[in-house]
């Protein structure tokens, strides 16, 4: 790493669907204020759902703007399928193209993708490197034996919006899973977890960028989604779940993890013409999400810097 090694610096990205152009339009900043790759200058990356393709792929030694030209060609046609099957169809589409075999033994920094168990209602975070297990050492393989498209592919399957993913480990074992949003929307608490109660580091040593996607207006609906909705009362509550899920993770680091210098960034836009939500396809939008990101950069820059150039 370029900076000194008795700080640990934590990138926590939040999930939110195709709200992750705004997530794009902050790390464009952040890329350039650092110099270069996030994954030189980043100990671990946590992401979740929209998050964890994200996190993956800086891991994997990608830039900013590499990851934002793959998120122009698939999200919008990830989001616009009706279909649960069709929506999965199309992230395994992505994820065999994006991500092909790679396992989590190919990243270059610390990496967490957080998913949820269906069954047992429990988290499954599949991680790069035996130094940020919390047991179980001796037998401890990367990603769980599994490869990075699957995880990542786990973490975005917004039940019931997206089909429930099935995986199967190094030990054989077959996990049904579901997005990470459930557990943990806002991945920044098993970042810090993982830096001090695995990795030893002291608290103050740590250093956190927590990214969100930023809170919209909701859009209006479409007569067959309305119909739909109808149909399926409880399918609405996922947003105001992961909502929450987002609120109460940062209440906790907040309780928790007070000492931990810590920028978040995850701005509230409430004009009208900023309505949107985890499906947006409209790319003419999700270019102005970018946009936004870049402004919420530049309204904390100055804490930015100082916390990722200064190393006490």
């Amino acid at each position: 790493m370029a900076h000194d090694a008795s700080v640990c610096r934590i990138l926590s990205l939040d999930g939110g669907g195709a709200k992750g152009f705004y997530t794009l339009g902050v790390l464009r900043e952040v890329e350039a204020l650092l110099g270069g790759p996030l994954h030189e200058h980043f100990d671990l990356i946590f992401g979740t759902s929209t998050g964890s393709i994200i996190a993956s792929l800086l891991a994997l030694g990608e830039e900013v703007e590499t990851i934002h030209r793959l998120y122009c060609k698939y999200v919008p046609t990830i989001m616009e399928k009706r279909s649960a099957a069709a929506k999965s169809a199309a992230l395994s589409a992505l994820s065999k193209e994006v991500f092909r075999d790679r396992k989590f033994d190919a990243v270059m920094t610390g990496l967490g993708v957080v998913t949820t168990k269906w069954q047992i209602e429990t988290p499954m975070i599949f991680k790069g490197s035996v130094c940020q297990s919390h047991g179980r050492v001796s037998t401890f393989e990367p990603g769980f034996g599994c490869t990075i498209g699957d995880a990542v592919q786990a973490s975005c399957s917004a039940y019931p919006y997206f089909k429930r993913k099935v995986i199967t480990t190094g030990m054989g074992n077959n996990v049904e899973l579901v997005d990470g949003g459930y557990c943990a929307n806002n991945p920044t608490l098993y970042g810090i977890a993982d830096a001090v109660a695995a990795m030893k580091y002291n608290p103050i040593d740590c250093r956190v960028l927590s990214v969100g996607c930023g809170n919209y207006p909701k859009p209006k609906e479409a007569f067959y989604l309305r119909l739909y909705r109808r149909i399926l009362p409880t399918l609405p509550v996922l947003d105001k779940t992961l909502s929450i899920n987002i609120a109460s993770m940062e209440q906790l680091r907040l309780i928790l993890f007070k000492q931990v210098p810590t920028v978040r960034i995850n701005d509230t836009f409430d004009k009208p013409d900023m309505a949107t939500d985890l499906f947006e396809h409209d790319l003419r939008k999700l270019n102005i999400l970018r946009q936004r990101g870049a402004e919420s950069y530049a309204a904390r820059e100055a804490d930015i810097k100082t916390l990722l150039t200064s190393e006490t």
